[in-house]
């Protein structure tokens, strides 16, 4: 982060969460996936529009941009340089590293855990976000099979020594394994698939929620269509009513008053989404309405 960890300037008096105890952001992040090309691969198609819409993220107060050496790969977070740097005070970018993208189909991925290549992906970041070190840096996946899942927790613990990173995040993992890598080091955020109608990250949300760790979900604010989102709709459509807001910023809004310390990253390519997906954090819902958002789906919280 750039001039400071104070976010006063870009965020006052809106809500917000703080992550490893020192860095208070908006609680409503950007998530910058999106800005890439067909199946996360290569450049965003309006260079241009992607690069106004970075600066409109953080005009609009946005203060936590969420993104990953693998987007793109690599063209996301020079993306992010390009649009924003020098960075404005208090902005916090969270990368992600231990995918591998051998071409442009996702069955072309893979992953790492080991731990040159680790460092390696981090450093590479911080070139190419021209940054001192990563706020928040996240292992990306625990799919790996060339390091036990420990050991590569070991390695984030080494690069938070060296001054890499200053934050150890983890993307996609069980609670099992959140568990066992707090058991390593300090664990201040968990990023996972969480939302009205897919709880896959329900277990990590209890642990995190119980530890103060940071839960930052993935595709927050998503409302099935069709006949799969009839009853998800007859739940949440009244309350989108009673709000003047739509289904989507409800979900959203959900995200925070289900969670303490949520840190929902919704994406979008557009200023107009941009702008409904902040809002979201306005809504003061009904204690009854975010019981009955929660029971439309099932939650497993005792380890996955």
């Amino acid at each position: 982060m750039q001039g400071g960890n104070m976010t006063e300037q870009l965020h006052e008096g809106l809500p917000s969460v703080t992550i490893g105890g020192d860095l208070t952001v908006g609680n409503i992040g950007y998530g910058a996936m999106q800005l890439t090309g067909p199946k996360v691969w290569g450049d965003y198609p309006d260079h241009e529009g992607a690069v106004a819409l970075l600066r409109e993220v953080v005009a609009e107060g946005v203060t936590f941009i969420d993104t990953a050496d693998v987007y793109g790969p690599h063209s996301n977070e020079e993306l992010i340089r390009e649009a924003l740097y020098p960075y404005p005070p208090g902005l916090v970018i969270a990368s992600k590293g231990g995918f591998i993208r051998g071409g442009p189909e996702y069955s072309d991925m893979g992953a790492s855990g080991s731990r040159l290549y680790l460092r390696q992906a981090a450093y590479m970041s911080i070139r190419r976000l021209a940054l001192d070190r990563i706020d928040l840096y996240y292992l990306h996946t625990p799919t790996f099979t060339d390091a036990p899942f420990e050991k590569a927790v070991e390695t984030l613990a080494g690069m938070k020594q060296d001054g890499l990173i200053r934050h150890i995040g983890l993307s996609n993992v069980s609670a099992d394994q959140l568990r066992a890598a707090l058991a390593i080091t300090d664990i201040a955020a968990v990023t996972v698939h969480y939302n009205v109608a897919v709880r896959l990250g329900a277990a990590v949300r209890a642990v995190a929620e119980d530890n103060g760790i940071v839960f930052s979900p993935w595709h927050p604010g998503a409302v099935p269509g069709g006949e799969e989102g009839a009853p998800f709709h007859t739940v949440i459509d009244p309350i989108a009513a009673k709000h003047d807001a739509t289904p989507q910023q409800v979900a959203l809004a959900w995200q925070l008053h289900r969670t303490k310390n949520a840190l929902p990253i919704p994406g979008t390519t557009s200023i107009r989404h941009l702008k409904e997906n902040l809002a979201a954090a306005k809504i003061q819902l009904h204690p009854d309405d975010v019981d009955a958002i929660t029971e439309l789906a099932p939650e497993t919280v005792r380890g996955e």
